[in-house]
């Protein structure tokens, strides 16, 4: 027989893994722009992935808020240095892109 405090751990639970799949969502929408961004660039993504580095809750321009989440990635332009870059999502919606400096190759 269940108890309360059971329905509540498995309700966290269902929620810890709700979260952790629509990241994982979010996760490869950025990779797919990222990877679009670097061919378009001429760049190289490097290790093929990108990772997470800031997580945050904002409202979006339709006043709802969203979890907004920074991703780091590294590419190359010569195939010499590597170079860092992020990209920036907001809910299911990239929002933004950057790549530092880099030498054209």
């Amino acid at each position: 027989m269940l108890e309360l405090k059971d329905l509540f751990w498995l309700f966290l639970t269902g929620c810890l893994c709700l979260i952790w799949w629509q990241g994982q969502k979010v996760r490869e929408i950025a990779l797919r722009e990222v990877r679009r961004q670097c061919e378009k660039m001429d760049l190289q993504l490097l290790d093929e992935s990108v990772g997470l580095r800031a997580l945050w809750l904002k409202r979006a321009d339709d006043g709802k808020i969203r979890v907004w989440r920074r991703y780091h990635f590294e590419f190359t332009s010569t195939g010499d240095e590597r170079y860092s870059g992020e990209i920036i999502t907001l809910g299911h919606k990239v929002t933004g892109f950057n790549v530092s400096p880099h030498r054209i190759g």
